[in-house]
């Protein structure tokens, strides 16, 4: 066995990559994100030194890379002490060594073990890519000890690793906001740093083409550019603002990303969110244009006419120039939400639907596909498509990237295709990680327990079909969040979707990983990320009282401290102190933030603690069970005065759902009457629609959650006497199915739907 010093180091990681003090596991690796698969803690620990060596068996260039990667970030580390490595040579058998070493009795590219003991640290795997995952769990477990030589060390201990999934990875969205090149390599180191093997590198949308195309240059001249919404937008070519990547960037980026054992996947978007293309070329829609680069986000009617043979050459000499800068397997050409308006007036694509004995544009769209996929296959390439390419009969190879829930990964596995599973409900991270000042509120919301609770291959399937799964993607789309805003979007909840991927399912534990991300969370503040900062939480349920109340907040990140104030204004460094509950005895707008050690703070949280009268009763008689309701045609964008209104129906209705009124469209419908409570207390009215509502009490307003807004649920909590107290309840929808539903609590009762045994009219 021939060993090689590692002399000369390439500078492959910036300083950016030091190391946190105290970060190390010293309960035997057990801060590792993602949580490796076997750990034996084992007695001691090897102390980093300057007389520590690095040796590699065999001498290859991607072991050599490997080992100068892990040299430079060691060096990160000595150098705080002023130590140096200095070299040894090979017929030497130093015991202060780090041993990185290939074997063949590891099949598996990216599984390790890790070995570390007192005198040495020894790494091996069956290929580099195993290395270079067991050389970003050996940065973990680095922990400054004030007890070494250099301050730095290791603890003993044995670890056998390998991932659950081959594909882990995250959705980069450069087309609605263009990306730096630097940004774009350090999320490649963020992704291998969490072993994630993936970039899903969006580059075309309706807002941007991102790419040089040789063969078509006014992609790049006029596609890439769309008019500036806002002064933050940058970079600027005069009023207009974008950018792209010419074909020497994406060649820097791949080879980076190859170096870090990230496999690029380019999108090229298809037939839809194309206009981007079609503002450069707009021969290639079904109307001819003009057209410019589209501002306002959403899906455009404007795509590539399916009938055009131009669209295709257009298309293949496009992906010809793609392939030949991307090495990847798969290809992703989007396929999503592709409207039909324009193919179901255009000449040629209802006469390609004709002449193809296609029943309707869904197969058109289908037809589209394939013919790429053709293309692709051609070239030795896989189409990837999201799950809309199952309409109209699914391309013969293609992989689904199922996005809408998982019925699309399931119907795709079923069918015995390879599948990708990022459903919104736990893989967007463009959702807001909780309801908060300053969080995106236009989609939903998914917080980082939700991304941990994640499994990607459904239960539905069969052992052979569950093959098909190939992993995970974390979507990072930026129709709100421009390059600085994507870390406080995808951090923590990346850490969570990278331990979903890695970890083996058996031993996933929430309360495990919220314990090791404490730890972790330092380690990205060294890293120079700039995550979400939850902020404080109250932990008072009731927040109204008739005397007084002791209202009590708590730090979900268990890091820094909580500032508060009871005078409106906002939180800083020089509020006071939360130290332990509050008593309050008048109505009071409590804010709170947390304050982390590097500066960095949350957002303000705000709870409103009202002092209230109890309301007394009304004394009602010959009543009859059940509410009225009115219902009223219109389009609203906020609920309107109906007392001014007409309805165009009214009636009476047991309980307040729409469950014997199905409906969708433009409407709104107003339920009153009385509500009967049994006792005196506080109780608590939750309140869950699309679009807007508000409930009344009396003359209180309890619950306002009015606007144009996805499904969501807001409380409010009033005093009431024992008795009956008028009701009333406004919602109005915007189109799109309806939804509506009210519960409520109190002395005695559980949260639940509004009994009718206790609504009268």
């Amino acid at each position: 066995m021939r060993w090689l010093t590692i002399v000369a180091v390439v500078a492959m990681i910036g300083p950016e990559t030091m190391f946190a003090n105290e970060l190390g596991a010293r309960d035997g690796g057990s801060t590792v994100i993602p949580r490796p698969a076997e750990v034996t803690p084992l007695a001691g620990q090897f102390e980093l030194t300057a007389t520590t060596r690095i040796a590699v068996n065999p001498d290859g260039a991607e072991v050599r890379a490997v080992a100068e990667y892990l040299a430079e970030t060691l060096r990160e580390c000595v150098r705080s002490t002023g130590g140096q490595f200095a070299p040894w040579s090979p017929d030497e058998q130093p015991p202060d060594t780090i041993a990185l070493a290939l074997t063949d009795e590891m099949p598996d590219a990216e599984s390790y073990v890790l070995e570390v003991a007192e005198r040495h640290v020894r790494l091996t795997a069956g290929q580099p890519r195993g290395l270079f995952y067991g050389v970003q769990t050996l940065r973990q477990l680095l922990q400054q000890d004030a007890a070494a030589e250099s301050g730095w060390s290791i603890p003993a201990l044995h670890i056998q690793d390998q991932p659950r999934y081959r594909w882990r990875g995250m959705l980069l969205d450069c087309g609605r906001h263009f990306m730096s090149k630097e940004f774009v390599k350090r999320y490649i180191d963020l992704l291998a740093y969490h072993k994630m093997n993936v970039l899903h590198w969006h580059l075309t949308e309706d807002q941007g083409w991102r790419i040089e195309i040789r063969k078509y240059p006014k992609l790049a001249e006029i596609g890439a550019w769309r008019k500036a919404t806002r002064e933050s937008e940058q970079p600027r070519r005069g009023d207009m603002y974008g950018g792209y990547y010419t074909q020497a960037d994406v060649r820097e980026i791949v080879a980076y990303a190859q170096s870090r054992f990230v496999t690029i996947v380019p999108e090229i978007e298809l037939p839809g969110h194309s206009g981007g293309a079609l503002a450069a070329y707009p021969e290639l829609s079904c109307t001819g244009g003009p057209f410019e680069v589209c501002t306002p986000w959403g899906v455009h009617s404007e795509v590539y006419c399916a009938g055009s043979d131009q669209v295709f050459t257009f298309l293949e000499d496009v992906l010809a120039e793609v392939i030949e800068l991307f090495p990847s397997e798969f290809i992703h050409i989007g396929g999503d939400e592709c409207p039909k308006v324009r193919w179901e007036e255009c000449p040629k694509c209802q006469a390609r639907l004709k002449a193809e004995g296609l029943e309707n544009e869904h197969e058109l769209q289908s037809y589209f596909i394939r013919r790429i996929e053709k293309y692709l296959n051609s070239q030795g390439r896989r189409l990837i498509g999201w799950d809309e390419i199952l309409e109209g009969g699914l391309a013969p190879n293609a992989t689904v990237q199922s996005w809408r829930g998982m019925s699309g990964a399931i119907a795709a596995a079923t069918a015995g295709h390879d599948v990708v599973s990022s459903p919104t409900s736990h893989c967007y991270l463009d959702y807001a990680q909780l309801r908060a000042a300053g969080e995106p509120t236009q989609m939903g919301f998914v917080d980082l327990e939700t991304c941990y609770s994640f499994e990607p291959t459904p239960a539905q399937l069969t052992p052979e079909q569950a093959r098909h799964v190939l992993g995970l993607e974390g979507n990072m789309w930026t129709e709100h969040a421009p390059q600085n805003r994507i870390d406080w979007q995808v951090f923590p909840r990346l850490c969570a979707l990278a331990e979903v991927a890695w970890s083996p399912l058996g031993g996933r534990d929430w309360n495990d990983f919220q314990r090791r991300m404490a730890t972790h969370y330092q380690r990205l503040d060294e890293l120079g990320v700039t995550y979400f900062v939850e902020p404080p939480q109250c932990v008072t349920a009731d927040r109204v009282f008739a005397e007084s109340i002791i209202v009590e907040l708590a730090n979900p990140l268990k890091r820094g401290r909580m500032r508060y104030t009871s005078d409106g204004t906002d939180p800083t460094e020089e509020s006071p102190f939360y130290a332990g509950p509050l008593r309050l005895t008048k109505t009071t707008v409590l804010k709170a933030r947390t304050f982390l050690p590097n500066g960095r703070s949350s957002n303000v949280a705000e709870w409103r603690v009202r002092c209230l009268t109890p309301r007394p009763p009304v004394e009602v008689t010959d009543v009859e069970a059940g509410l009225t309701f009115a219902c009223y045609e219109g389009s609203w964008r906020e609920l309107p005065d109906f007392d001014q209104l007409t309805p165009t129906w009214t009636g009476t209705a047991a309980t307040i759902d729409l469950a014997d009124r199905p409906r969708a469209g433009h409407f709104g419908v107003v339920f009153s009457g009385y509500i009967e409570v049994p006792r005196d207390g506080t109780y608590t009215f939750a309140l869950t629609s699309d679009d807007g509502s508000r409930l009344r009490v009396g003359s209180d307003l309890v619950v306002d959650n009015d606007g144009l807004h996805g499904k969501r649920t807001e409380r409010g909590q009033i005093i009431l006497e024992a008795g009956r107290h008028p009701l009333k309840v406004e919602f109005f929808q915007a189109g799109g199915p309806s939804g509506l539903d009210v519960h409520y609590a109190g002395p005695g009762i559980v949260e639940q739907p509004i009994p009718a045994a206790v609504l009268w009219h």
